[in-house]
């Protein structure tokens, strides 16, 4: 069975990500999205709420599941039998700074990584812009999935379109 990892931290998903998620889904007989719990980090949602909406944006796709890891992503990876990783490439500097994680990874485990180009419609898009735009309140609407606009908007009690 080949079987990937989607890793990140998710706060909140966007479009962007489903993006890279439904890809890989036509590749990968399994796709795990991983969910970073980091503690160093407080995130708008919990990875509990994170975990929520992921499962529930993905419901369509038969061979996703979602769960969450804390520590190195290639012990994750290991624990999933997962011999790869899907990346989501928006810019270069996003292939600077994956390209060192991708080489270190290998070294560590074994574990490959596949650079996916993000959709251009999300090249600009990341789930710190989302946040800041809807907490001015902006419509993030084209960004995200309705679940998650919801959720902005309640989290940030804003009025506004979100």
């Amino acid at each position: 069975m080949r079987r990937a990892v989607c890793p990140g931290s998710f706060d909140p998903v966007t479009n962007g990500h489903l993006d890279i998620i439904g890809r890989a889904s036509r590749l990968f007989d399994e796709v795990i999205v991983g969910v970073l719990i980091n503690q160093s980090k407080s995130g708008l949602f919990t990875v509990d709420e994170r975990i929520a909406m992921l499962r529930e944006v993905t419901s369509s796709y038969e061979n996703v599941r979602v769960a969450s890891f804390r520590g190195l992503l290639v012990d994750f990876c290991r624990a999933q039998d997962a011999s790869v990783l899907v990346k989501g490439i928006r810019a270069v500097s996003d292939f600077d700074y994956e390209l060192q994680m991708a080489q270190m990874n290998i070294g560590l485990a074994g574990v490959e990584t596949l650079f996916m180009p993000t959709n251009p419609l999300y090249s600009f898009l990341s789930s710190s812009l989302v946040k800041d735009v809807a907490k001015w309140g902006g419509d993030v609407s084209p960004h995200v999935p309705d679940l998650v606009r919801r959720a902005l908007r309640e989290r940030l009690n804003n009025t506004a379109p979100a």
